[in-house]
C-alpha cells in the first residue's frame, strides 16, 4: 500500500544515460529512484526483495527490447502486478496497441513533456494504491467469510447433533450411535460415490449432506410414547405400528420446520434461501425412508427398489449393521460374522443389493468404527 511518496520506488529502465539523467532528475524529488540500462539489469532489480513500485520502460533496448522485459515480468507472479509505463519515441499506434496488450497501464512519448511525466506516474501509482488496498480488503473478506462459514458448520453441526441427541436420550441410547452410523453411512457413500446407479445421487455435495444429515434420521422417536420406546420386551402388533409410525413422524417435523422457516421470509428472499435448507430436505427423505425395504415389505410407504431414495437405501444397511452389532435389553451383540451373513442373507430382499455389496467389500472398516465408537447402551431400535 503506497501512502508516502518518499518511500515509494520508480525504476527508470533506458539504455540511454541521457534519458536516464533526465527522468531521474524529474522524479527525485518526489520518489526514490533506480535506474536500469538493460532489459536483464531491470528484471533482477524487479525480482529482488525490494521490487519498484512502478516502472518507467523503454521499449527499443538492445538484446532484450521492453515487450520482452513485460512480457517476463506479468508472467511472474511476484512481479505481475508491478504496473508498467512504456517510453518511447516511436508513434506507431500499433506499437502502443501491442504495448497495452502486453500489460503495459501507459505510455510517454519522447521528448518528455516533465509535467505529463509527473501526471501519469502519480496517476498510476494512485491506481496501484487502490487496487492494493481492494486486494487486502478482499483478503481480509475471504478470511472473513471462511472464518464465519466455519463457525456457521460448526454451529449447524452442533444443532443436529443436539436435536439427533434428543431421540436417543429417550430411547437410551448413547450419542455413539449417531456417530457409529454417521460414519458407517459416510464408508458406504465413499464406497458407492462412482457407482453408475449412485454417481448422481451422491454427486457435488449431495454425499456430504447425506452424512451431514445421517445424525437425524430416528427424530421422530420423540413422538413414540416411553412406554413403547422404552419397552424392555417384544412388542404387541399395536405397539409395533405405533413405533412404525416415527419414520412419517420424523419426516414431517422437519419439513414443517422448513416450510415455517421459508414462511418467516419475504417471497424473494425465501426462493434465494431455500437452497440453504437441502441438507435437511436430504434429512427428511432418510427420516421417512430408512426402514423401506427394496422388495417393497418396509414402511411406511412401502416402496421399493430405486424408488427408496439412495440416501435411505443406505441409511438402512448402517442402521441395521449397528443394531445387529450392539446389545440391547432384550438381546445379546452379534457376531460379525452373523452380522455380515445376516446382510448378505437380505441382500435383494431387504437391502439394495449393491449396499450389500459394497458394506461386503468395506467391511472391515465397519468393524473399526464399532471398535472404536463402542458402548455398553441397552435400548431399543427397530428395523
Amino acid at each position: 500500500m503506497l501512502n508516502d511518496n518518499s518511500q515509494v520506488t520508480v525504476l527508470i529502465v533506458d539504455d540511454t544515460p541521457q534519458n536516464l539523467s533526465v527522468l531521474g532528475e524529474l522524479l527525485q524529488p518526489f520518489y526514490r529512484v533506480r535506474a536500469a540500462n538493460s532489459g536483464e539489469r531491470a528484471l533482477a532489480i524487479a525480482r529482488s526483495e525490494s521490487h519498484p513500485d512502478i516502472i518507467l520502460l523503454d521499449v527499443m533496448m538492445p538484446e532484450i527490447d521492453g515487450y520482452e522485459v513485460i512480457r517476463q515480468l506479468k508472467q511472474d507472479e511476484a512481479t505481475r502486478d508491478i504496473p508498467v509505463i512504456f517510453i518511447t519515441a516511436l508513434t506507431d499506434s500499433t506499437d502502443e496497441q501491442r504495448g497495452l496488450a502486453l500489460g503495459a497501464v501507459d505510455y510517454i512519448t519522447k521528448p518528455f513533456n516533465p509535467d505529463i511525466v509527473l501526471a501519469r506516474v502519480k496517476t498510476q501509482l494512485e491506481l496501484k494504491n487502490a487496487r492494493d488496498i481492494l486486494s487486502n480488503q478482499n483478503v481480509w473478506l475471504e478470511k472473513e467469510i471462511a472464518k464465519r462459514m466455519r463457525e456457521n458448520q460448526l454451529v449447524q453441526d452442533l444443532t443436529i447433533r443436539a436435536l439427533a441427541a434428543l431421540g436417543e436420550i429417550r430411547d437410551l441410547e448413547t450419542g455413539l450411535h449417531i456417530l457409529r452410523t454417521q460414519r458407517t453411512i459416510e464408508i458406504l457413500a465413499n464406497r458407492l460415490k462412482n457407482h453408475p446407479r449412485f454417481k448422481d445421487a451422491l454427486a457435488g455435495n449431495k454425499l456430504e449432506m447425506i452424512v451431514k444429515a445421517a445424525p437425524l434420521h430416528d427424530i421422530g422417536k420423540v413422538g413414540i410414547p416411553d412406554a413403547i420406546l422404552q419397552k424392555p420386551g417384544k412388542l404387541t402388533a399395536q405397539e409395533f405400528e405405533v413405533m412404525k409410525s416415527h419414520p412419517v413422524l420424523g419426516a414431517n417435523a422437519i419439513g414443517s420446520a422448513i416450510n415455517n422457516a421459508l414462511s418467516a421470509l419475504e417471497p424473494e428472499v425465501a426462493g434465494q434461501m431455500s437452497g440453504a435448507f437441502e441438507f435437511l430436505r436430504v434429512a427428511q427423505e432418510i427420516c421417512r425412508a430408512h426402514h423401506e425395504k427394496w422388495d417393497g415389505t418396509g414402511y411406511p410407504a412401502g416402496l421399493a427398489g430405486d424408488d427408496i431414495p439412495a440416501s435411505a437405501r443406505l441409511m438402512a444397511v448402517a442402521d441395521v449393521f449397528d443394531a445387529l452389532m450392539s446389545r440391547r435389553v432384550y438381546k445379546d451383540a452379534m457376531a460379525i460374522e452373523n452380522v455380515s451373513a445376516y446382510l448378505a442373507d437380505e441382500r435383494g430382499k431387504h437391502f439394495d443389493p449393491d449396499v450389500v455389496d459394497a458394506y461386503l467389500a468395506t467391511r472391515d472398516q465397519f468393524v473399526d468404527i464399532t471398535s472404536r465408537f463402542g458402548d455398553e447402551s441397552q435400548s431399543r431400535t427397530s428395523f
